[in-house]
């Protein structure tokens, strides 16, 4: 959890630009991170929750859905070498979802938050 307060360093604290009620993230906005990750979407009581995008620096990408601060619902993650999970997710976890390759091949499979063969 962060505290947000209207100064900082930007080199060691994220930096936030969006709707602000009682002082926390609420609507609309995006947040940089010292480390170049990056989310924009929508905030709840300061934490992610509704339809964002996250991506970091070396490209990985998620969009869809987020709950207290958790990928939660469907969405897709992309990652730089072609690879992609496309599906549905619960408190952060990989719930129904499938993982395809650069090629668009089946490599992962989860059921119910179960990894399948």
């Amino acid at each position: 959890d962060y505290k947000w307060m209207g100064f900082g360093d930007k080199e060691t604290h994220p930096k936030y630009q969006g709707e602000v009620e009682n002082g926390v993230p609420n609507g609309l906005g995006f947040l940089i991170f010292p480390d170049g990750n990056k989310y924009v979407g929508e905030h709840k009581d300061g934490k992610w929750n509704g339809q964002g995008t996250f991506t970091s620096p070396d490209g990985q990408k998620y969009v869809g859905g987020w709950k207290n601060g958790k990928i939660s619902g469907q969405g897709t993650t992309t990652f730089p070498d072609g690879r992609k999970y496309v599906g549905e997710w619960k408190d952060g976890k990989k719930w129904n979802m499938t993982g395809y390759d650069k090629n668009g091949n089946i490599t992962k499979k989860y059921v119910n938050g179960v990894k399948q063969k």
